[in-house]
């Protein structure tokens, strides 16, 4: 995936999210706040990837806000490892800063495809 930001980002960060699952499995014994931030975090990434493929503007918009959505979850889901202190800010601060920057590139997609759709 070289060359498109969104899916490079999504991609590296869906591998950042399997590392620290791992880390988190191993290392805390945590699987029910790990196992729903792995899900969240990885379906970004394959969201955009189907988004890439989709068969009109309107497929291609609801396929990004589903993935928008999901990005919006796993904000949630880092924010509450660090907030239950389950892991140190410290140790997710770049997860959280490029979560961050996948949600403002989302919605900037979103609302872009929806201002050329008619839709506000």
């Amino acid at each position: 995936m070289l060359g498109n930001p969104i899916h490079d980002k999504s991609y590296q960060f869906a591998i950042d999210i399997v590392l620290l699952y791992r880390s988190l499995v191993k290392n805390q014994k945590e699987f029910v706040l790990s196992k729903q931030l792995l899900r969240s975090g990885t379906a970004i990434g394959a969201l955009v990837k189907e988004a890439e493929h989709a068969q009109s503007k309107s497929d291609f918009l609801n396929k990004m806000n589903i993935a928008l959505k999901e990005a919006n979850e796993t904000e949630y889901w880092l924010n509450l490892l660090v907030d239950t202190k389950t892991i140190q800010r410290s140790e997710l601060c770049n997860l959280q800063n490029d979560c961050a920057e996948i949600l403002k590139i989302l919605i900037a997609f979103v609302k872009s495809t929806k201002k050329s759709l008619g839709r506000q």
